[in-house]
């Protein structure tokens, strides 16, 4: 089994025009046309068995579609989807319990979109009704192309926000950060914090380092991710089988983990 703990899809009416504004600033190639469907078919090809999907408040006003469209999603069995909540929100608490009620697992916070350093006191409402609700959080982490100068979310400071609210699942994307490796070492190995293997093939983490970073992090708290369609899931699954790492950590990583965090383990 494959669990492929981080992607995207929008509704097929936004599609189109989402993953080409994207795919600009971003200057890269999408695997998909950003819609469901197409998620799907990319999914098959690569041997995925299910998909969690990263929806994105990126302004409080498209709050409640994000989180509508993320209910309907849910119901499609290829899918984990999350919900999302903006800092500016009016109505964090009733939202997050909407979600919730809806059967929604977690949100996908992303700082460098919503304009907050991850440890702003703006966040704290929703940390605070995450952990409180049971909702796991994946958050954005180190570098992202739209803030290339500011990163929102560092380690440093995604250990500061975990060690502030204890009892709440975080999960770092991309490896712990993206293009901050040397301080996932530092700050997050160890720690609480879940990681989740997106942007590593194409980013440029050097197999040695992603070698070193699970072999010293808590082996039950490493998720398979690949951030498609901005990363292949295909291509990610053969960068961590390519690493010397056992057959029984590439397995919590492909799935166990993921079926434990969601609370399906057997």
């Amino acid at each position: 089994m494959l669990i492929d703990f981080h992607t995207h899809c929008f509704p097929d009416s936004l599609a189109e025009r989402a993953i080409s504004k994207l795919a600009a600033v971003a200057g890269m190639e999408p695997f998909t046309n950003g819609t469901a469907s197409d998620l799907i078919r990319k999914m098959k090809e690569c041997g995925v068995d299910r998909a969690a999907v990263c929806n994105i408040a990126t302004n409080p006003h498209q709050q409640e579609k994000v989180n509508n469209f993320a209910i309907a999603l849910n119901s499609d069995p290829h899918f984990i989807s999350l919900g999302s909540v903006h800092p500016e929100s009016d109505c964090i608490d009733s939202e997050l319990t909407r979600i919730k009620n809806a059967g929604i697992k977690g949100i996908k916070l992303h700082p460098d979109y919503m304009g907050y350093m991850i440890d702003d006191p703006a966040f704290e409402p929703i940390l605070d009704g995450c952990r409180e609700l049971g909702l796991f959080v994946i958050i954005h982490a180190g570098f992202d192309v739209i803030s290339p100068e500011l990163v929102h979310a560092p380690p440093e400071k995604i250990r500061k926000v975990q060690d502030n609210f204890k009892g709440l699942t975080l999960i770092a994307a991309h490896f712990g950060a993206c293009r901050r490796w040397d301080e996932v070492l530092e700050y997050l190995v160890g720690s609480p914090v879940y990681i989740d293997t997106s942007l590593c093939y194409n980013f440029g983490l050097e197999k040695g380092k992603a070698e070193m970073i699970i072999k010293e992090h808590d082996p039950d708290r490493i998720l398979f991710g690949s951030d498609l369609p901005w990363g292949c899931p295909g291509e990610t699954y053969k960068y961590i089988e390519s690493l010397s790492v056992s057959d029984q950590i590439k397995n919590k990583i492909y799935f166990e983990n993921a079926l434990r965090l969601l609370g399906e383990a057997k």
